[in-house]
């Protein structure tokens, strides 16, 4: 499994890392992901270590923390083969500091993922979510702390935009805190927004791009097909309220062309779409996530090889979307000539 630096950091992943939202399966959101218990998590971490793929990513949200459980049951005995990354900052609990990122929340929750994961220590923690209502700077304290006292290896975030991130940045930069290496990110053939400011952002400020959901929320498995409804099974049943929005013309435009580069190739849509992903810039992992060891299995045939000149150039033009202001000038060449765009 070919590996990456994770931004700036010095630090390797593998290309591909396995998401654990699918563990556990509590809630109606995460029971439509996935209800891997203990065996079956145990067996798709064996597949997983025996492919290269050794990153594992949760969050404290995932199923009110059992996927964290049955993550950090599934690795014991052989911790220190993974790279364990978890998330939060989002709401894990009734009381009213049960959310956000004040140094109550960050130490207390850091403290019960590292007892959940069966850890002393972290290797990736991201925020969830940024929080408007305790100061940037006792925030990225609070976090150097926890780096400083070896609970916490790296940092990263999720679900920012690019002033919180760059604001975050700066706080650091200024008082010399631990800086976030990581943008955990959605990213896909039918959700490109990441390129606009973030993606120019982390190369500027040297953070790798972990993907989540890089099939579109489930809509990029070759299952989806114009003028069809939804097939049974299909998870955006019970959880297309939860997606990021796509518009349904682009999609099948994607679709299409996944379809005549899978009958090239002889791969599947799935593969197309993370191999895609995998050649885009800043980016240091894609996460997979399977509800089963043949979903595994699939999505482990999107590394090791690399789609063409023209199969990228076709995908690139399927997918694009003219960006939002203040991004359009240097996508349509208006400013070309000066200010050249950064991807």
């Amino acid at each position: 499994m070919e590996t990456r630096f994770l931004g700036h950091s010095g630090f390797k992943v593998p290309v591909l890392g396995f998401g654990a939202g699918t563990f556990g399966g509590k809630g109606p959101l995460f029971s439509a992901w996935g209800n891997s218990d203990d065996a079956e998590a145990r067996r798709l971490i064996d597949l997983c270590l025996d492919a290269g793929i050794n990153l594992f990513d949760t969050a404290d949200v995932y199923s009110d923390g059992a996927s964290e459980a049955i993550l950090g049951a599934a690795i014991k005995g052989r911790r220190d083969q993974v790279i364990l990354s978890t998330k939060l900052s989002l709401r894990a609990g009734d009381g009213p500091n049960d959310v956000g990122a004040s140094r109550h929340h960050l130490v207390r929750g850091v403290d019960r993922a590292l007892q959940r994961l069966g850890t002393d220590y972290i290797d990736l923690l991201q925020l969830h979510h940024f929080d408007a209502y305790t100061p940037v700077e006792q925030v990225m304290a609070t976090l150097d702390d926890l780096v400083r006292a070896g609970k916490l290896r790296y940092l990263g975030v999720s679900n920012y935009s690019g002033w919180q991130l760059m604001k975050s940045q700066a706080v650091a930069d200024r008082y010399g805190y631990s800086r976030f290496v990581a943008n955990q990110t959605y990213y896909s053939l039918v959700g490109r927004d990441y390129e606009w400011e973030l993606m120019p952002l982390g190369l500027d400020q040297g953070m790798g791009a972990v993907v989540w959901s890089p099939l579109g929320w489930g809509r990029l498995t070759g299952k989806l097909r114009r003028g069809q409804p939804l097939p049974a099974g299909s998870r955006l049943h019970d959880t297309a309220g939860f997606a990021p929005p796509v518009d349904e013309e682009r999609l099948y435009r994607v679709v299409d062309a996944l379809d005549a580069i899978a009958v090239e190739t002889g791969k599947s849509i799935p593969q197309l779409a993370l191999n895609w992903l995998l050649q885009r810039p800043t980016v240091s992992t894609v996460l997979i996530g399977a509800r089963n060891e043949a979903q595994l299995r699939d999505n482990l045939g999107a590394a090791g090889w690399s789609l063409n000149a023209e199969q990228l150039r076709l995908l690139d033009e399927a997918s694009r979307v003219t960006p939002p202001y203040p991004y359009y000038p240097y996508w349509n060449g208006m400013f070309a000539e000066r200010n050249p765009p950064p991807v």
